[in-house]
């Protein structure tokens, strides 16, 4: 199959079981943050999962590759991306497993109904709305700021979409997880699982990946620390894992 490619637009080795990813050369990429959080995610074998905010699709396309669901959905508001993650789900022949949706991460519920997933997975905006000067209309501000969506709005319509039990998992930034913790047992998404991502030992840890069970038990477990390079400035052996590269000897 032909895939059409944007002047604007490159193709991504994803160095994962020969999956690749269109992304645009000037606008929003993925970054290590996607890539963790599909690692990380709590995904049902042969379950049904959602992406809310699937951008580039590099989550739906990982979480297909990794965790094998049965069906995953991909959810995004802004036409361009969603034509391109739409492109890229066809450039790995996964249009069987992966539907990517255009359409209001507010408007989730009536689009697909209450609990009609096993589990939800989002890389949302880290920004709150009003954190500098922004263009409404722009790709990456969109992608990391508060502009179109909050952060109870994500978790709110995670709680709404997930059956009993299912599972909610999402990369943040540490600084907000008095939010995501309060916001999460207010909508009945029990905190389960908690990991901080370090950039290296000894400094302060910038991503957080948690996880949840809706309508669970109150019981936390709190992984050791993630870190993304060792004291030489090299990928840890973990992150190497992770991205499938060979471990440092």
């Amino acid at each position: 199959m032909d895939i059409a490619i944007r002047e604007n637009e490159r193709i991504d080795d994803l160095q994962y079981k020969g999956l690749r990813l269109i992304q645009k050369t000037d606008g929003f990429c993925f970054g290590i943050d996607a890539v963790l959080l599909a690692y990380f995610a709590q995904v049902p074998k042969n379950g049904a999962v959602i992406d809310l905010g699937t951008g580039t699709g590099i989550i739906a396309v990982l979480v297909a590759a990794k965790k094998e669901p049965a069906r995953v959905v991909g959810l995004e508001i802004q036409d361009d991306m969603a034509e391109m993650a739409s492109r890229s789900v066809a450039l790995n022949g996964l249009q069987d497993k992966i539907s990517i949706v255009r359409g209001d991460i507010r408007d989730a519920v009536q689009l697909f109904g209450p609990s009609s997933f096993d589990a939800v997975v989002t890389n949302p905006p880290y920004m709150e709305k009003g954190a500098g000067l922004l263009n409404p209309e722009d790709t990456k501000a969109i992608s990391r700021h508060e502009i179109l969506c909050s952060l109870e709005d994500v978790i709110s319509v995670s709680a709404r979409l997930l059956k009993p039990g299912g599972k909610f998992s999402m990369v943040h930034r540490p600084h907000r997880l008095a939010d995501i913790m309060y916001n999460m047992r207010k909508y009945s998404i029990e905190p389960k699982l908690m990991r901080l991502v370090h950039p290296s030992p000894g400094r302060k840890p910038n991503l957080v990946l948690i996880s949840g069970t809706k309508g669970g038990k109150v019981e936390l477990r709190v992984q050791e620390p993630l870190y993304v390079y060792d004291s030489s400035g090299r990928y840890t052996n973990e992150i190497n894992e992770i991205y499938s590269r060979d471990p440092v000897l």
